[in-house]
């Protein structure tokens, strides 16, 4: 009579596992491991079935995406007509994991008869192509207007050519002029937007004293006008060098301290430097009325206005703080504004310190 373990052995024939040999050989495996190699969305089928996904897939459309039809993943009309054959590819879709993402969607048939799903994600291309046309029309409406302006007094003052009207001309004249001098201004602005762009991946090697500088902004500043009777230039003493361009600098102080004047309604404007651990660190804070929470990320945006009508009453171009932005970005720093509605709005900017050779 047999022993119970042989019995109990012949009945319950032991599992072996696969081996590692046989997981390779597994093709559906093969295909796993080389998915979650990309990192975009890629998704493997055979006809219609999702047979293996890599780990962006499955974060995009869920863990259970494979063995699932692919249409219910991919449910758009786009989608399906390339899945099925009813046209080409590549197409554009919308909607997947979040209703602003923009994805490019490619189907490549592979040797064996299944086929790749790729998914690129455009929606950063999208987004600058959507600033770029924002761009070309703002910069289109802010010359237009003054240039309207221009045409239509240059008209009236080809007839207005009486003694009597002298009066109408100065006025005219002077209008004239303020708007040829905020279309030069824009056009300086956007011409060292242009440069600052052009040089962004190239870091400054000149060694500025930050302190230094923004004395000189501050006396330009208030020698230019009563309104620099308001500012206060609190700059400690020592050394607060960093590797700079002076001229962007010094366009990045006048920015930040003529904003604060401009927009800080009557009081006073704050302007301090000092080194802090590893960084110098700008401030420049207004006591104006502040602004919400919710506009402060757009600030930075070319020709964005908290107030249009106000801003352009003062000259501005709508360029400053986008120039600011550009400026700290080349000069490896960071940028931060903080406002409380009633109170006012601080500006820091904090730059790598460099010690003297």
């Amino acid at each position: 009579m047999a022993r119970w373990p042989d019995m109990l052995g012949r009945r319950r024939p032991r599992r072996e596992e696969p081996t590692e040999a046989q997981e390779r050989a597994d093709p559906a495996a093969d295909g796993a491991i080389l998915l979650d190699a990309f990192s975009e969305p890629l998704l493997l089928l055979d006809g219609l079935i999702v047979v293996a996904a890599n780990g962006s897939a499955r974060q995009l459309f869920g863990a259970y995406v494979d063995g699932e039809d692919v249409r219910l993943a991919l449910r758009h009309p786009q989608a399906s007509a390339l899945l099925t054959g009813a046209r080409e590819g590549p197409v554009a879709i919308g909607g997947l994991g979040n209703p602003d993402r923009r994805w490019e969607m490619s189907v490549k048939p592979l040797a064996d008869g299944r086929r790749l799903v790729r998914l690129e994600d455009r929606s950063s291309a999208q987004a600058s192509e959507r600033m770029r046309t924002d761009f070309v029309a703002n910069a289109s409406h802010e010359l237009r207007t003054p240039l309207a302006a221009l045409i239509g007094f240059i008209e009236t003052l080809e007839d207005a050519n009486g003694p009597d009207e002298a009066p109408i001309r100065a006025r005219f004249l002077g209008i004239m002029a303020s708007e040829a001098r905020r279309m030069q201004r824009l056009i300086d602005d956007l011409m060292s937007l242009s440069r600052i762009e052009a040089d962004r991946f190239v870091a400054p090697r000149e060694t500025i004293d930050l302190a230094a500088l923004a004395r000189i902004a501050c006396a330009e500043i208030e020698a230019g006008g009563k309104a620099g009777e308001r500012v206060r230039c609190q700059v400690s003493p020592g050394s607060a060098t960093v590797h700079g361009d002076r001229a962007q600098l010094l366009q990045l102080l006048h920015n930040l301290i003529g904003n604060a004047l401009k927009y800080g309604g009557d009081g006073e404007v704050s302007v301090a430097v000092e080194v802090a651990d590893d960084n110098v660190v700008l401030t420049v804070r207004d006591e104006g009325d502040g602004i919400p929470a919710e506009l402060i990320p757009r600030l930075t945006e070319r020709f964005y206005r908290v107030d249009p009508g106000r801003s352009r009453s003062m000259g501005g171009t709508g360029l400053g703080l986008a120039i600011v932005k550009h400026v700290v970005e080349r000069h490896r720093g960071r940028l931060d504004i903080t406002s409380i509605v009633g109170s006012g709005t601080t500006v820091t900017v904090s730059l790598p310190f460099a010690s003297l050779p």
